[in-house]
């Protein structure tokens, strides 16, 4: 693709009013979104930058979907520190494909109350079954104007073709953006390991928590030693996300470690642990923790 071309895509997103954009790893949606928020703001329109790539995020921490609004230019310097949170649990895109649904429609709905231009960059998975699932309900119940679909080669057809057929969206497809520089699995999981880390910075509190304020419902009798180090998302009043904590099991019973207690009215489960001297993280069953199966 020639950079002028990239260049009128980014034009064309930045005077579109809901646009979704699509692509493999290492195509350039998150540059090309950005790209495109610069030239709305330059016109002075309001920008909502709806991150949904729960494994890779520029707008606030892993396992969550984020919502940036941006008024000026000045605004982009601080993409990463989100206005909304909500919280999806997991890291890989192939899991709670319903969760990741939900979270992406509800700050997709408050974002056009609060932006002119509303662009929801999704997660990297394409193909097979999780892949067209993510993409057909997000584009069913995100309602976007037009999709950019960025690919190297054909991969994004068949996407593309579904979309077109069942919900008759405006999709542009186009090369992958140039001068993209790859990041190899190992650095992508290092950089997710970093903001994890920077999600929970200091001062960390220990909050003691009672079975009562978790969803999903915990099951009578559960040893809560299970669920020691899970990831959990800390829920306002509102139904909001105001950040993430960590479950620890001691002596004296089940408290969350976090640094977002004021406001916090219940504690969202998630499907990951983190290790909380490396914050590196391994996938779980909710089912399994806490029924066994």
């Amino acid at each position: 693709m020639a950079d002028q071309t990239y260049e009128n895509l980014a034009r064309d997103i930045a005077r579109s009013n809901v646009a979704m954009l699509m692509g493999g790893v290492d195509t350039g949606k998150t540059t090309l979104g950005l790209a495109a928020s610069r030239l709305a703001l330059a016109e002075g329109r309001t920008v909502a930058f709806v991150d949904a790539d729960v494994g890779n995020t520029t707008v606030g921490p892993p396992a969550c979907v984020g919502l940036k609004v941006m008024r000026s230019l000045d605004d982009l310097d601080q993409v990463a520190e989100p206005d909304a949170l909500h919280f999806v649990g997991t890291i890989s895109p192939s899991r709670l494909v319903l969760q990741q649904v939900v979270a992406t429609a509800a700050l997709a709905d408050k974002a056009r109350q609060l932006a002119d231009l509303v662009i929801i960059d999704t997660t990297a998975v394409i193909s097979g079954v999780a892949g067209e699932t993510l993409k057909y309900h997000k584009t069913e119940l995100c309602r976007p104007e037009r999709i950019v679909a960025l690919q190297r080669g054909g991969e994004m057809e068949p996407v593309v073709g579904m979309l077109r057929r069942f919900l008759g969206v405006e999709v542009s497809v186009a090369p992958a953006a140039p001068n993209v520089n790859p990041v190899s699995p190992d650095e992508r999981a290092s950089r997710r390991t970093e903001a994890l880390r920077r999600a929970r910075v200091q001062p960390t509190e220990r909050w003691k928590v009672r079975p009562t304020v978790f969803a999903p419902t915990l099951p009578v009798g559960l040893n809560l030693t299970r669920l020691n180090h899970v990831l959990v998302g800390i829920q306002d009043q509102g139904g909001g996300c105001l950040g993430l904590g960590l479950l620890a099991h001691d002596d004296d019973g089940l408290r969350v470690m976090t640094n977002q207690g004021e406001g916090m009215r219940g504690l969202r489960l998630g499907s990951m642990r983190l290790d909380p001297q490396t914050y590196e993280s391994t996938m779980l069953s909710l089912r399994e923790v806490m029924f066994g199966v």
